[in-house]
């Protein structure tokens, strides 16, 4: 589900100070008064950012919608999925404004140190990531670098937590805490406006190499407690440590919620509702399944698998509407 990240050496171009990359300057982080220097803890250790970046590039797959949100543009930013220049999806595009599109880096064999340190960045930012600790040390050579807090998994990282984090490193913390408010305040009129989904225990999963289902401390699964739903009991030591897992058909009992949100790989959908298992479940008979677009250009799609500060808004307007529909007790208005 996550692309493996693997060695890869050569931090000449950081040492040396090489390197083209992009040379129109993105724009910078306003400072504020006593913004910096700031200290921000990771999982590795302490990154000090003495002053406002001017360069600042992305190892994590989220972390340019919460730059965008305080309006700092990322040299770089690393593909996760869609294919979309700069890897910036609309809600994050309408921030750009007349900023240059961000170079795009790709892990799928591996950060590209080589790419990263051509950019020649002074803060490089991977909080929503699986950077290990060889990776930091390489990072480091070339840049300040915010990595993964500790006590959580990789990719498990709240976007609250980006969003302030992020909000430190480039000097806007009082930004980025008025933007994190604003998201919590909307969750609360969710939870006021639908008393439905209060204590319903609720499941996201995916058909991905069968059945994977996503822990408590995966972003999406926190969209559900955010909205008033409970995760099932069991969830993690069913998972492991991990953000998520596959389950095996022995235990597709785990699937049987009172709401179930599928993000389906293409073809998923109509595989899962032919499966003779899971179509025998009462989820799946008394409609309370979820399905969402199977479609990397779909708005929702896209905006639950990032669940940033920007993409938000169209969870809370698409996907509420869907979950209010499958707890109803009609079938028929199942999501």
């Amino acid at each position: 589900m996550r692309r493996l990240l693997v060695f890869l050496a050569v931090l000449l171009l950081a040492l040396t100070g090489c390197g083209g990359g992009n040379d129109e300057a993105p724009q910078a982080a306003s400072e504020q008064g006593g913004a910096f220097p700031v200290t921000i803890k990771n999982k590795y250790g302490d990154t000090v950012v003495k002053q406002a970046p001017q360069r600042v590039v992305t190892v994590g797959l989220v972390e340019q919608d919460a730059l965008l949100a305080l309006g700092v543009v990322p040299v770089a930013t690393t593909e996760w999925f869609g294919e979309k220049p700069g890897a910036l999806f609309p809600w994050a595009k309408a921030k750009l404004g007349d900023g240059a599109v961000p170079q795009v880096l790709s892990d799928k064999d591996g950060l590209q140190f080589e790419k990263i340190a051509a950019l020649q960045p002074d803060l490089i930012i991977g909080l929503y990531a699986g950077i290990t600790a060889d990776d930091y040390q390489k990072l480091t050579a070339i840049a300040p670098t915010v990595a993964q807090p500790a006590g959580v998994p990789d990719y498990g990282v709240s976007w609250q937590v980006v969003a302030r984090t992020v909000g430190q490193a480039v000097g806007k913390p009082a930004q980025a805490d008025e933007l994190v408010k604003g998201i919590e305040t909307r969750f609360s009129e969710v939870r006021a406006q639908h008393p439905g989904f209060k204590d319903k225990t609720a499941l996201m999963a995916s058909p991905y190499e069968g059945y994977f289902i996503y822990g408590t401390q995966d972003p999406r699964s926190r969209l559900l407690t955010d909205f008033g739903f409970v995760l099932p009991s069991g969830l993690d030591k069913a998972i492991g440590d991990k953000f998520g897992a596959n389950i095996s058909a022995e235990r597709i009992s785990l699937l049987d919620q009172q709401a179930l949100v599928w993000f389906p790989t293409k073809g998923g959908t109509a595989k899962l509702k032919a499966d003779p298992l899971y179509k025998n479940l009462k989820v799946r008979t008394e409609g309370r399944d979820v399905f969402v677009e199977e479609n990397y250009d779909d708005q929702l799609y896209g905006a639950t698998s990032f669940v940033s500060v920007l993409s938000l808004p169209i969870v809370l307007d698409e996907l509420v509407p869907k979950l209010a529909a499958a707890v109803d007790g009609n079938p028929a208005t199942n999501g």
